[in-house]
């Protein structure tokens, strides 16, 4: 019964995520025993498939092997991280994503010039404790419009002071738009840094697009993934969408029913998966009826 299958432009590795893996395997090519400070990326997958390539997963610094040459993934790591690992004498080597690092450095000089500091993001993920560990001066986080009213009117005097405000680089690029219409209008006084990546933005823009003409969306990445749980959220508002890690989790009636299929991934989604998930959807097509 389906008659399409496509596949966005712009699904799987961006570059942060594309340059650490890159990096770890060029380390391991090179003979060199590899640790990473929590899993390289968010893909169950990927990092298997490290593990048995001999790559250690240390959850603080105290965990490190003395003999391993520790890669700091893309989301980077809160600053006195950094400076204790600098302190144990390890051999760093540092994959943040040069997205983020651009973001480290603008709230670093903002607070430094007395800047109040507003984090358009999870409060939770590495990126977002990475970016507040730089700021020298008061920081406060929002996930959406709705927790930024919050925050301004819980904290009136935000209003007169001078702020900055950056976003997660993967920020759902709508509700940023929605953020901004109100920061415009209740802080007249705040900077404004429009720092979700490149590569975000046109995959976030591609799945709703792809998805408002399709009756199925299959998302592709790990459960546990910011960006691809956004992009299930993005494609969700157009069509019946489902997240799967890999091939294995595709349901047959689902890909037999469904007429248009639009098929997206995270940025930490392997094109290897990608393509197996593609090649068995078009397996279950080929025998149905």
């Amino acid at each position: 019964m389906s008659s399409s299958i496509t596949l966005a432009e712009t699904a799987g590795f961006c570059f942060g995520v594309n340059r650490a893996i890159e990096l770890v395997n060029s380390l391991l090519d090179d003979g060199k025993k590899v640790c990473t400070l929590g899993p390289i990326i968010h893909n169950e997958q990927v990092v298997q498939q490290l593990a048995g390539r001999g790559v250690v997963i240390a959850e603080t610094p105290e965990e490190v092997p003395p003999d391993h040459v520790l890669v700091i993934r893309s989301h980077g790591v809160p600053l006195e991280v950094f400076r204790e690992l600098k302190q144990r004498n390890l051999v760093i080597q540092d994959a943040t994503c040069p997205f983020v690092s651009k973001i480290h450095s603008i709230v670093t000089n903002a607070s430094q010039k007395g800047d109040i500091i507003l984090i358009a993001g999870n409060s939770e993920h590495p990126e977002v404790l990475g970016i507040k560990s730089r700021c020298s001066n008061a920081a406060y986080t929002f996930r959406d419009d709705t927790e930024l009213s919050e925050l301004l009117k819980n904290h009136p005097y935000l209003k007169e002071k001078s702020v900055s405000v950056v976003a997660q680089t993967t920020f759902n690029t709508e509700i940023w738009k929605k953020c901004l219409e109100i920061l415009k209008k209740d802080c007249t006084n705040a900077t404004l840094f429009d720092t979700i990546c490149s590569a975000t933005q046109s995959r976030q823009q591609e799945a709703a697009e792809l998805s408002e003409k399709c009756d199925l969306m299959i998302v592709i990445g790990g459960t546990n993934s910011s960006n691809t749980a956004k992009l299930l959220h993005i494609c969700s508002g157009h069509c019946r969408s489902v997240l799967i890690q890999t091939a294995a989790d595709l349901t047959s009636d689902e890909v037999k029913n469904a007429r248009h299929i639009g098929v997206t991934a995270g940025a930490s989604t392997p094109a290897d998966i990608i393509r197996d998930v593609l090649s068995r959807m078009e397996e279950i097509r080929n025998t149905a009826g």
